[in-house]
């Protein structure tokens, strides 16, 4: 969406990005390139928006302060701090790093300066259409036309989306067990990183939902599951190698 309204030279005054701290480090590199590619062609920067303690105080530390809460925690012998991992119907992550940071900043913008807000969703993701303004979903461009029109411009986030269906936040609890896979294929600092703060939540969390990172999988249950998959495979190709006089 950027690109095109830039090439479109349609009024750009602030791109607004959100950061959880938790993002693949291609993602950043290409923000960093884009950024570069903005300031270049326009003047500004990308304005980032951060949570001020971050992920892992949200996820280990943060006080619970509402007094249900606390009961229920104390009745369940669970840790008055933190949030745990997030799940589909509690998805702490996604309103405190990004929905809430994105709004309160777009409500300024519009109050302050009548500011006409344009968000980058394709025509292809109908049920996310919301009363704000999208150039993509008026130009009829779909998720992989903008994919392909990003790639023609030389941008392509380090081969991310060649290996990951989405990219995320890469600790996200959500994705596929298939793309968790590719995770410690690809990405194994990122996956030692996600052993390490399952290995915290569970014992902090213990074996309720918020010290749960899949249902029916830890990390390192995963762990041994991808790597007996592993030594399957090795095994295979050794046997079905052919033997040579």
């Amino acid at each position: 969406m950027l690109l095109l309204m830039i090439e479109r030279e349609m009024p750009i005054d602030i791109v607004l990005t959100a950061d959880t701290g938790m993002e693949f480090p291609e993602m950043y590199q290409h923000l960093d390139r884009l950024d570069e590619f903005l300031f270049h062609e326009r003047g500004i920067h990308l304005t980032t928006l951060r949570h001020p303690q971050g992920f892992e105080w949200l996820m280990f530390y943060e006080p619970k302060q509402k007094q249900t809460s606390i009961e229920q925690r104390q009745k369940l012998g669970i840790s008055l701090q933190g949030n745990g991992w997030p799940g589909a119907r509690v998805r702490w992550c996604t309103g405190q790093l990004k929905t809430h940071l994105m709004s309160k900043e777009i409500n300024r913008l519009k109050g302050e300066f009548h500011a006409i807000h344009y968000i980058g969703i394709a025509a292809d993701e109908p049920k996310r259409i919301r009363e704000e303004h999208y150039p993509l979903v008026d130009w009829g461009i779909t998720e992989k036309d903008a994919l392909q029109i990003c790639y023609d411009r030389g941008y392509d986030w380090g081969g991310l989306y060649e290996i990951y269906h989405r990219c995320s936040c890469w600790c996200c609890p959500l994705q596929k067990i298939g793309e968790l896979r590719k995770l410690r294929h690809h990405h194994p600092e990122l996956w030692m990183r996600l052993r390490e703060l399952d290995k915290r939540a569970l014992e902090q969390f213990g074996n309720s939902a918020l010290g749960q990172f899949k249902k029916g999988w830890t990390v390192e249950q995963l762990e041994q599951r991808f790597a007996a998959e592993d030594l399957q495979i090795s095994v295979f190709d050794l046997l079905n190698k052919p033997i040579h006089p």
